[in-house]
């Protein structure tokens, strides 16, 4: 049985994380992720998913803030004889010490078609620029970010209804089921690995807060891929008379319109309706929409519950205003 040490933070790791504990062919010593971070308004802390799993397996948990400046784990790492690190979305660099210790080294789970998209936010990224698909990628870990070989790839079509949260969602089952694929590869010394191609290269960095904020300036497209991009997170928002409003669904009408990109051009009740001029002439009608302090709705029940004293001819700022 062959000893793994498994690397990962977020719903995205649990999958593969579940699937390596289940296997007979494999025993996950160790399980390492990040510290528990505080959440909600009282920002009580709260466990990552993967450490939710490793408790309840009865696996030792590591939680380093940074795991360059850990002396334990190689140490653990040396005395367990662990034959290969698998990270899945872990969220810090790991230095070459740690990569060279397992008798495999390193390898990464990457929700993307590497090269494309390297860094922290490949599936917002796809979306966002309008894919048609994206896939996993397992690679060996090297010292750059997300540079390594490419072990195996699988790809996976992008719908016009995926958000982020549904994406990953897929995307962990076809990381799960191509890991699982690729280990006995690895381990019976019968892989492939293909150098990356530099000048392919894309990235994703993580979504700053200033992206999070809609630029009705964009075209109705580019705007309802963002929001769905940014489903279920960080959320797209945008503000009027200071009260934020995050947005949750939309879809693109085949109207046009000479109006001013943010401004509100319909707001009805039959049918329910509150469409946002955009750039290039373009129309966006809002599905579902958060006020401020308030929950989720649809765009039915907001205007039902008198849209927030929004009416026609009001205008959304974009992207820019106030220093953002």
């Amino acid at each position: 049985m062959k000893k793994i040490m498994f690397m990962g933070t977020p719903a995205f790791s649990v999958k593969p994380l579940e699937a390596l504990i289940a296997s007979p062919h494999y025993e996950v010593v160790g399980v390492v992720t990040q510290p528990d971070r505080p959440v909600g308004r009282k920002h009580r802390l709260q466990p990552s998913p993967v450490k939710k799993v490793a408790v309840a397996h009865d696996i030792p948990v590591f939680q380093p803030e940074r795991i360059s400046r850990d002396h334990d784990i190689p140490a653990f790492i040396a005395e367990k004889e662990v034959d290969l690190i698998v990270t899945a979305a872990f969220g810090q660099f790991l230095p070459m010490q740690l990569l060279e210790l397992p008798t495999e080294g390193a390898i990464n789970v990457h929700a993307s078609l590497l090269p494309k998209y390297r860094g922290g936010a490949p599936v917002h990224y796809a979306i966002w620029q309008g894919e048609k698909e994206t896939g996993v990628t397992i690679m060996r870990m090297v010292k750059q970010m997300d540079a390594g070989n490419i072990i195996t790839q699988r790809a996976l079509p992008i719908e016009a209804t995926d958000t982020v949260a549904i994406l990953f969602d897929k995307l962990s089952e076809l990381g799960t089921a191509l890991l699982l694929d690729t280990l006995p590869l690895i381990f019976n010394h019968e892989a492939t690995e293909t150098p990356q191609v530099e000048e392919e290269a894309t990235y994703s960095p993580a979504i700053t807060r200033a992206q999070e904020r809609i630029d009705w300036q964009d075209n109705a497209e580019q705007i309802e891929r963002q929001i769905r991009a940014f489903n279920s997170w960080p959320v797209a928002h945008t503000v009027m008379g200071g009260v934020r409003y995050k947005l949750w669904g939309s879809r693109v009408l085949t109207d046009t319109t000479t109006a001013t990109p943010g401004t509100i051009i319909q707001l009805t009740k039959k049918p329910a309706q509150l469409a946002v001029a955009c750039g290039e002439g373009s129309v966006l009608s809002l599905t579902e929409i958060q006020p401020a302090g308030k929950k989720a709705m649809p765009i039915a029940s907001f205007i039902n519950g008198g849209s927030g004293g929004l009416t026609v001819g009001d205008r959304f700022e974009s992207r820019g205003a106030h220093g953002e």
